[in-house]
């Protein structure tokens, strides 16, 4: 059933991946002298008090728009509520592993210069909720699945 609370779960874990090419990874960092801002998409520097996309991350670009389309994939998978939750599951372990790989791009991208909370951006912290919102959604899908076994244990 698509009304249930766990798609509203999966369309926000989804909309939090896809958030992901509007919020910054970092920003402000100082690279060379130039302040830059990190995002999923590439590199934007300030030139001429203008920001400039610099480089572009074809690969992580890529992958974000597919981890996005996950959750919104197991929302239409509903009439099979086990496979709902392996996928569920199995997204959480995609998206910490595509959180790590985020990490280690900002971390190359940045070299050996340190980000301090004040240069973090939300996008850091975008990966980490919709995790909890996949964890939910699990939750609430594994209730409807006892609630629906324990209607057909009545019949």
């Amino acid at each position: 059933m698509i009304q249930r609370i766990q798609s509203i779960y999966l369309f926000i874990a989804g909309f939090c991946i896809f958030a992901l090419y509007l919020f910054p990874l970092a920003h402000n960092v100082v690279l060379n002298g130039i302040p830059t801002t990190i995002k999923t998409t590439g590199l934007y520097q300030m030139v001429n008090r203008q920001e400039v996309h610099t480089e572009v991350f074809v690969a992580l670009t890529a992958v974000t728009a597919i981890i996005g389309l996950l959750p919104i994939i197991i929302i239409f998978l509903y009439k099979n509520r086990k496979k709902q939750i392996t996928f569920c599951y199995s997204a959480i372990l995609v998206i910490i592993g595509f959180s790590f790989w985020m990490a280690q791009t900002v971390k190359a991208v940045t070299g050996g210069v340190t980000i301090e909370t004040n240069n973090m951006g939300i996008g850091l912290f975008l990966s980490s909720i919709s995790i909890v919102m996949l964890i939910f959604a699990a939750k609430a899908i594994q209730r409807d699945e006892k609630l629906v076994k324990s209607a057909d244990r009545l019949r």
